[in-house]
């Protein structure tokens, strides 16, 4: 004698396997989501890395300027400092200081410089719309 259940369970074969399979399906997704997430929270940590040594070198030169009591520093030393990675620098580095026209002091100096650091990440490609990074400083003298 047949009985019911057999061709219910006849039928039913090979689902539990699709089911797997879609579960392995789904927890791959999310293994390829969270590997993206690390790539780019990686980019970022070394984008806010670059920043804080762009501001670490332009502090330093600002406090070259207080020291000295003068907006003129040697740019060819610092810009040496400046794109030298071994050392604290940044990558494809440029560093630009230059005078604020009109700001004067009670001696008739120019005493206001504003200090330019310019970057590119080598994580970054070379593209317009991706153009390199730049920390802006004002030095103001008394």
């Amino acid at each position: 004698m047949k009985t019911p259940t057999h061709g219910r369970a006849h039928a039913a074969s090979g689902f539990a396997m699709i089911e797997v399979l879609v579960a392995l399906l789904i927890f791959s997704f999310g293994l390829l989501g969270m590997a993206g997430m690390l790539a780019r929270s990686l980019t970022v940590s070394i984008d806010a890395e670059d920043r804080n040594r762009a501001a670490l070198l332009a502090n330093e030169i600002a406090s070259t300027m207080w020291l000295k009591n003068s907006i003129s520093v040697d740019t060819t030393a610092w810009q040496t400092r400046v794109s030298a990675l071994t050392s604290g620098g940044l990558p494809n580095a440029t560093l630009t200081v230059t005078a604020v026209s009109g700001a004067t002091n009670s001696a008739g100096t120019t005493n206001a410089a504003d200090i330019v650091i310019a970057w590119r990440a080598v994580t970054r490609e070379s593209t317009a719309a991706n153009a390199a990074s730049k920390l802006v400083t004002r030095v103001v003298l008394p």
